[in-house]
């Protein structure tokens, strides 16, 4: 699908405010709201807008302590990965995890009850046939930025 400048703008002030209204869409791109909001379902319909959400706040709810946890494994074959990411996936602590290169095999992080909380869970890891060979932990003391749905207002606008 081919974007033009305003279906760009379209995502970009979304990607902002979901909920926007759609005369105050049409306004911000220079369009009438009818084909403005075409322009949108086309959009939804493309699978390009895949929902609208509401950014919640977990700390205001529970407050949790974050870490960032480097994980090598002891074996580097398909059978050893589908293992651990599998335990990743079954441990709701565990809210983010990415596969690197470069010296260590995952990086993930993990937002348990206290530094006692996390220890016990990769203590539980370790014990397990989970497969990791060396971590390393690093204790989250300030949250410098944080992304609002993994895109960045003007990243659309970015060549």
């Amino acid at each position: 699908m081919k974007l033009d400048r305003y279906d760009l703008k379209i995502l970009e002030i979304l990607s902002r405010d979901g909920r926007i209204t759609k005369s105050r869409l049409a306004e911000a791109i220079n369009l009438s709201v009818s084909p403005c909001w075409e322009r949108v379902r086309r959009l939804e319909k493309a699978g390009i807008i895949e929902g609208y959400s509401a950014r919640i706040n977990p700390h205001a709810l529970v407050k949790r302590t974050p870490v960032w946890v480097q994980i090598e494994l002891k074996q580097h074959n398909a059978e050893s990965f589908a293992c651990f990411e599998a335990l990743v996936h079954d441990t709701p602590e565990v809210t983010e995890c990415v596969a690197v290169g470069g010296g260590v095999d995952y990086l993930l992080k993990v937002e348990a009850d206290s530094v006692d909380a996390y220890q016990r869970l990769i203590d539980d890891w370790l014990t397990s046939d989970a497969g990791i060979e060396r971590y390393f932990t690093y204790i989250v003391t300030k949250t410098v930025k944080r992304p609002a749905h993994g895109l960045e207002p003007g990243d659309f606008l970015r060549s």
